[in-house]
């Protein structure tokens, strides 16, 4: 019982360490859960193991977890890429912009360019990028 105890100790005091000096995660990753599960079979009561179908249930539930998270980057990637389209199209097209301040005249100008800012695409009228969302109307040349 005594290595035990001293085991036990020197865990208290590594825990101590490792909470003082360690940044809190925010979402639990596939290396998150294997560790999970590794302790979970470790631990487990060798008179009540841990069935087969919970395991296999965990499995799942991750399985699906990952393919949700997998999929929500997809749909960010196509929503840019479709942006990106966009505002290529408007290249060279007149446009009227919505104004930076509220109430103010409305911007009008033809698109020169398309530059890329945090992942978002923008239209360059007069030598200022704009969002796509400020586009008010597109008129044909």
């Amino acid at each position: 019982m005594s290595e035990i105890s001293a085991v036990s100790a020197s865990n208290n005091s590594q825990a101590a360490t490792d909470s003082a000096t360690r940044v809190p995660v925010q979402t639990l990753g596939q290396d998150d859960f294997m560790k999970l599960l590794v302790t979970q079979l470790t631990n487990q009561d060798p008179l009540n193991p841990m069935k087969d179908t919970e395991y296999i249930a965990q499995m799942a539930q991750f399985t699906s977890l990952e393919q949700s998270k997998d999929m929500n980057a997809n749909i960010g990637k196509l929503r840019t890429d479709q942006h990106l389209l966009q505002a290529n199209a408007l290249i060279g097209r007149s446009v009227d912009l919505q104004s930076d301040t509220e109430g103010g005249p409305v911007i009008a100008g033809v698109v020169s360019a398309v530059e890329m800012q945090k992942g978002e695409p923008l239209i360059v009228v007069n030598q200022t990028p704009h969002a796509l969302s400020d586009v008010l109307r597109i008129r044909s040349m």
